[in-house]
């Protein structure tokens, strides 16, 4: 089937069978928004219109879209090694993968678990923490705490562990018991309009002293937060945040877990948001950007003393009961490969760095936009928040969404937030582009 044919084939189906992920099912198929094509920084529609992509796909396309280096690996592996079982057996590219990754990560943290996804990656971190405490003798550490307006993914344990009541609602009485939630660090009246960390905020973190009087810390098995906060609408940590929150896990001896699945691999400028921040956790959750999305995988770093006490702690045959069928999956494996070296061939991470500020001064260019009362930016990461419509919480942001869609620019919404995070790739002439649809959709929508 010819490109042209698989276009007009993947045109024509009917929308029922499908549903979707995320999204309002009946209001999407009435008015659905396909894309159709990618390259670079543009999606083609099946209208025909290019769109540029100001999120990286779903805050996962580093590299840009359809990159030729990464689908011939793909390609070229799939004709040579195409599966092979990752139970009692291995192929070389899983253990070449978790090298190249292991070089990438916080000092330390040099043992990696795969998983297919960051749902996967979280509900695995979580597990080895328990899976740690028991080889150390400590099964009482049972409890997590997470933070509000966290997301962590949808398996039972990251939705528990999450933050986002509307993710929980529909679960709630089903999930993990055992789990406390930090405040979010969100205050518009004291960080609005914040470029980078907010300087006010870092006592925030105080809040796991009062749950460690309240449960003993010799009860707590991890805290998992996001660095930076994505999904529900980019809350940057105040500085000193994440300093004090290690201090606290270290002083009591309790797991840290940094999410992340959005700030992995170049986001902030630096491979992880771990060393952008100089803060160490104890693992981390990756996923996303670890493929550049070409294929899903994700990952868990764990730190090598965490990995020893639970291998070397077992008593002989399998040391940890978790896995799953498509890990280290020879093509994500092959695709990772590719894409590490692309990030590297490119200095894409260090790009990002040196386009930070230019970054940071566009979208402050949207402070003063009819109904934003905030704008936040860290790395390539920007978001402007709106007043919500009185009793339509959500619907500004998203009208102001589908205006930049119609007029060739694709933006994230959560909530009342318009998000930025566009391909490392992006030009600064593209950043103007992108923030100045913004500008144009919030005058439109007002």
């Amino acid at each position: 089937m010819n490109a042209r044919a698989a276009t007009d084939s993947a045109a024509t189906p009917s929308l029922d069978a499908h549903w979707m992920p995320f999204t309002a099912n009946r209001a999407f198929k009435r008015a659905p928004r396909l894309l159709v094509t990618a390259k670079d920084m543009h999606y083609v529609a099946a209208d025909g219109r290019r769109v540029l992509d100001g999120t990286a796909g779903l805050w996962c396309v580093n590299a840009g879209h359809a990159r030729e280096p990464i689908a011939r690996a793909i390609a070229e592996q799939a004709a040579t090694l195409d599966y092979a079982p990752g139970f009692q057996m291995g192929h070389p590219l899983a253990f070449a993968a978790a090298q190249r990754v292991a070089a990438l990560t916080p000092r330390g943290l040099d043992r990696i678990f795969f998983t297919n996804s960051g749902s996967e990656a979280v509900d695995t971190a979580l597990k080895i923490a328990l899976a740690y405490w028991k080889a150390k003798g400590e099964p009482e550490r049972i409890r997590f705490v997470g933070r509000e307006r966290g997301y962590h993914g949808v398996g039972f344990g990251g939705t528990s562990v999450g933050g986002i009541e509307a993710n929980r609602r529909q679960f709630a009485g089903q999930l993990l018991p055992h789990v406390d939630h930090l405040p979010h660090t969100h205050d518009l009246a004291h960080n609005a309009f914040s470029r980078g960390q907010p300087a006010w905020g870092a006592h925030f973190a105080d809040a796991l002293e009062a749950l460690i009087a309240k449960h003993g810390g010799h009860t707590i098995a991890a805290v998992i937060v996001e660095p930076m906060a994505g999904s529900t609408g980019v809350l940057v940590p105040p500085a000193g945040y994440l300093e004090r929150l290690r201090d606290l896990c270290s002083r009591h001896g309790i797991l840290l877990i940094f999410d992340e699945v959005i700030t992995g691999f170049g986001r902030l400028g630096a491979p992880f948001a771990a060393q952008f921040f100089g803060v160490t956790p104890d693992l981390v959750t990756m996923a996303k950007g670890i493929t550049n999305a070409a294929v899903p995988m994700g990952a868990v770093a764990v730190h090598r003393r965490i990995h020893d006490a639970v291998v070397d702690g077992a008593p002989g045959g399998i040391e940890l009961f978790h896995g799953y069928t498509y890990s280290g999956h020879p093509l994500a494996c092959a695709a990772a490969l590719a894409t590490l070296d692309l990030y590297e061939r490119e200095g894409l991470f260090a790009r990002a760095a040196e386009l930070a500020p230019y970054w940071a001064d566009a979208v402050h260019r949207l402070d003063g936009a009819p109904h934003a009362i905030d704008v936040r930016n860290i790395g390539l990461v920007g978001a402007v928040e709106l007043a919500p419509r009185d009793g339509a919480p959500g619907a500004r942001a998203f009208d102001a969404f589908l205006d930049c869609l119609e007029h060739g620019v694709l933006v994230r919404v959560a909530g009342d937030t318009i998000a930025l995070s566009p391909p490392l790739i992006v030009s600064t002439a593209q950043i103007d582009e992108i923030v100045q649809a913004v500008a144009d959709a919030l005058r439109r929508v007002a």
